[in-house]
């Protein structure tokens, strides 16, 4: 395996490099594995951000600030377990070969827990249930991502890495679109609810985990019926587990020793917390400090995922013409402006003025990641290494919630946690400036 070295002194590999290439998928199974995040997507828009938050942290809790605090505790536990389970998990995959049957287990569990969030009535006393059933959710959604993207850089031209992780991104705020407006419409709006709905036990609310449970399950079909996985290694699973084990222990000394992927990661780490903590809690700030009702916060989270889906669509191309780095910075450029005004804005419409273009980039500074990852992930070590992606994205992920509750709880204030998000942006992007990212020729 020959090496090369990087300007700054980090190596990297050219056979890593050259198995990106020659082993394309087509551009039906292409489409295929995009619809993954049409799938996944929308329990993160509804159940995270917009609806079931929201639900949970004004009708189930106590109250408002009281919610807003716990909310945040179940993110970060959530944060913990995904940082534990995805590396490892990742390992044993890259040794065993398979990913889809690791994958399918994730999407089946994830989708269980969340249709039993129909269980979940407006009393006090349903806050744990709640907030154990959207750990379980959260954690099985945010593992299958790792064994997904990791699947990337094995179907797609190494030239369009890009341009699939961005339209991939753009489909899933389309489908959060989508997901948001049928709840609006067909739920939400209806006074009485349809379908014999119960409005006083907020049935049109908790309608939301069945389906979205159902949709899961339907759209991550043509990714396991059309979209092709590794061979397998044939290895068993005890085997696997130690082998997979002895790698991932050989990996993070080995990402210690790379400089260039220690700081992408790093970088990532920090800008992603914040980006994790924005999505967490955006539709939670709407609410509080805006006075939003649900019906506003539906409306909201649909224009939302409409600029994101953008953002998502058009800087994908840029992301292959100048590069991953490139195009993350300009995004947290964007949202740091963007967030700015946002947290100093007054009036109701200023706010969604600015949210919309806060939209903008949030999907490019996700997607672009995905593909510098892609390009910086050795071929053999992709499951394993986008499991330390998301463990990167996930073990300090408490910080961003925890900062986000204190300066709430501390301040009597949810802009004063809003403010908390900004910083790490800043951070984020000075690190970022120092990651060399590999040629794309």
């Amino acid at each position: 395996m020959s090496d090369y070295l990087a300007p700054d002194g980090g190596e990297a590999t050219l056979s890593s490099i050259a198995a990106l290439a020659g082993r394309n998928a087509t551009t039906r199974q292409m489409i295929a594995w995009a619809m993954f995040d049409w799938a996944s997507s929308p329990f993160f828009a509804v159940v995270i951000t917009f609806v079931f938050a929201t639900y949970v942290t004004t009708v189930v809790a106590p109250n408002e600030i009281e919610g807003t605090a716990v909310w945040s505790r179940m993110t970060v536990v959530a944060a913990l377990l995904i940082a534990l389970i995805s590396p490892v998990l990742g390992a044993i995959a890259d040794v065993g070969g398979r990913r889809k049957p690791w994958l399918l287990f994730f999407v089946v569990a994830s989708s269980a827990a969340t249709a039993a969030l129909w269980f979940v009535a407006p009393e006090h006393d349903y806050l744990l249930l709640a907030l154990t059933l959207v750990l379980v959710a959260n954690v099985c959604n945010e593992v299958a991502q790792a064994f997904y993207n990791a699947m990337l850089p094995d179907l797609a031209d190494h030239h369009r890495l890009g341009r699939w992780s961005g339209w991939g991104w753009g489909l899933g705020y389309i489908a959060g679109i989508v997901a948001l407006s049928l709840i609006l419409v067909v739920f939400v709006q209806p006074k009485p609810p349809l379908f014999g709905l119960d409005a006083e036990a907020a049935e049109q609310v908790r309608i939301t985990g069945p389906l979205l449970a159902v949709w899961f399950l339907l759209f991550s079909l043509p990714l396991f019926l059309i979209t092709p996985d590794r061979p397998s290694h044939a290895r068993p699973l005890g085997e696997s587990v130690r082998h997979g084990l002895t790698m991932l222990v050989a990996t993070l000394k080995d990402v210690r020793r790379n400089a260039n992927i220690a700081r992408f990661l790093l970088a990532r780490l920090i800008y992603n917390d914040g980006l994790n903590t924005l999505f967490a809690f955006g539709g939670i700030d709407a609410a509080g400090t805006f006075g939003m009702t649900l019906n506003e916060v539906l409306l909201f989270g649909i224009a939302l995922n409409v600029t994101a889906g953008l953002g998502a669509f058009g800087f994908a191309f840029l992301d292959d013409k100048i590069g991953s780095k490139p195009t993350i910075l300009i995004a947290i450029c964007g949202l740091f402006v963007a967030g700015t005004v946002a947290l100093l804005a007054e009036e109701k419409t200023m706010f969604w003025a600015v949210a919309l273009v806060i939209g903008i980039f949030v999907g490019p500074a996700q997607s672009a990641s995905r593909t510098l990852m892609a390009r910086l992930a050795p071929a053999d070590q992709r499951t394993e290494m986008f499991g330390i992606y998301a463990l990167t994205g996930k073990v300090t992920a408490f910080i961003g919630p925890f900062l986000f509750g204190t300066a709430t709880a501390w301040f009597q204030s949810q802009r004063a946690g809003m403010a908390t998000i900004l910083v790490m942006f800043v951070v984020g992007g000075l690190l970022l400036l120092r990651v060399w990212e590999p040629p794309r020729s």
